[in-house]
């Protein structure tokens, strides 16, 4: 595994959701602050309107791609000076039939222009966030150029067929289509930040191929009996140059990083796995479960087992 797969692997939970909506103006929809969620949202057809007490208004057209990292509140609408005509919307809206909702038609426009988007939102477990996600703004913008990255628009051109047109195997086909998704949003937007000259942060991290060396080797194999000394010679550097380098860009130093994974994919095994505590410890690099659970319980407050009923 790499980085950037675990991340999304080991923060989402449950069932992502989608809907395939379309607006008739005027409308003017508010989406709720979602704290512990990440939502998205696509313009398929037509233009609107982001909005936000803290910004000045921006136009969308079809085939820009909006990301909230967070959850955070926002408004979508045909046009800045249109009032509020629909109630504000959350992912688990009873209103909505199930997980991925096929072309809802909005009750309250009046037969105008159309405008057609894919909305949607991630679960995240706050427990198992990885730092990445934590350091991304607010929201993202992704603007339709399909020369820039062609696989963002093909991700999404699946994804709509399949929400706004259900057939045999669609159940199965949503989740993957929505995980890809998340995964050229995040890679976009990483290969896209200025990074320079920078010695700190996520996006200077994983441009900088020693650094991103060492994170994939401890991905890789967690269990592994990694060292300061084995994880420089991964990224090729002396040891100090490593670990000097290696805690400016993350924000911890290389083996407290380390501890924080495996305790993050053991919670994760815990979850969704049966296998017993033996096992798991080992998978993580312990080879006594005692001395695991005790670093377990350092790191999430509870004991495994405790972790495990509660889940």
């Amino acid at each position: 595994m790499d980085v950037l797969s675990d991340v999304i692997t080991v923060a989402r939970t449950g069932r992502p959701r989608s809907a395939y909506v379309r607006w008739h103006a005027p409308w003017r929809q508010q989406f709720a602050s979602v704290p512990g969620s990440a939502g998205f949202q696509v313009i398929l057809e037509g233009r609107c309107w982001l909005l936000s007490p803290h910004a000045a208004p921006v136009e969308l057209g079809a085939g820009d791609v909006l990301f909230l990292p967070h959850g955070s509140g926002h408004t979508l609408a045909d046009s800045p000076e249109t009032a509020v005509t629909a109630p504000a919307c959350t992912p688990d809206d009873p209103e909505l039939p199930g997980p991925y909702t096929s072309d809802i038609v909005d009750r309250f426009g009046q037969g105008g222009p159309a405008t057609v988007v894919l909305c949607g939102a991630y679960q995240l477990d706050p427990s198992r966030t990885h730092p990445l996600l934590l350091t991304l703004p607010d929201l993202i913008h992704l603007s339709a150029d399909a020369s820039r990255h062609p696989e963002l628009p093909a991700a999404v051109q699946l994804l709509a067929s399949e929400v706004g047109n259900p057939r045999l195997g669609t159940t199965a086909t949503v989740p993957a289509l929505l995980d890809t998704l998340l995964m050229y949003i995040l890679r976009i937007w990483l290969a896209e930040q200025p990074t320079r000259g920078s010695t700190s942060g996520w996006a200077a991290a994983l441009n900088d191929p020693a650094v991103t060396a060492a994170l994939h080797a401890v991905h890789r194999d967690p269990a592994a009996p990694w060292t300061v000394a084995k994880l420089a010679a991964e990224a090729g550097l002396s040891r100090a140059t490593f670990a000097r380098r290696f805690t400016s860009m993350i924000g911890q130093p290389p083996l407290g990083y380390l501890t924080w994974w495996r305790m993050t994919t053991a919670a994760r095994l815990l979850q969704a796995t049966e296998a017993p505590l033996r096992s798991i410890a080992a998978q993580v690099g312990y080879t006594s479960e005692f001395a695991f659970a005790n670093a377990f319980k350092r790191t999430h407050g509870l004991a495994p087992g405790a972790y495990r009923r509660m889940s």
